[in-house]
């Protein structure tokens, strides 16, 4: 478990293309981050070690997951994989991974924002 948000150019500049001109209520990351309870990070090899038929598959050596519990209770699961297992770096694999999480995030909150103020 971890409570670090890994730096993410690419989420920082959606936030920062988002924030330019904007002047009506919206989903911004810092919203999005200070409602993550926690997080943490496995591979794909470490998650199904005690599947040793499964472990023979190669791709799944490659796979980062995130597992992020949101304060509320709800649970969203960010992958990473690249192309070719030379690529495979495990920073980049947490960083990918974290940021799919919140990707997947912020149309929720959006919907939740709107169900909320009857828009």
């Amino acid at each position: 478990m971890t409570d670090e948000h890994p730096a993410s150019a690419s989420l920082e500049a959606t936030e920062e293309l988002g924030r330019a001109g904007a002047t009506a209520p919206r989903i911004d990351l810092d919203f999005i981050k200070s409602q993550i309870d926690h997080h943490w990070w496995t591979t794909g090899d470490r998650c199904i070690a005690e599947r040793s038929k499964i472990l023979a598959h190669e791709p799944l050596k490659r796979l980062t997951l995130c597992f992020m519990v949101m304060k509320s209770g709800f649970v969203v699961v960010g992958k990473s994989a690249p192309l070719s297992p030379e690529n495979f770096d495990p920073e980049k694999g947490r960083v990918f991974s974290y940021e799919d999480c919140i990707r997947q995030l912020w149309p929720m909150f959006a919907f939740h924002w709107l169900q909320k103020n009857d828009r």
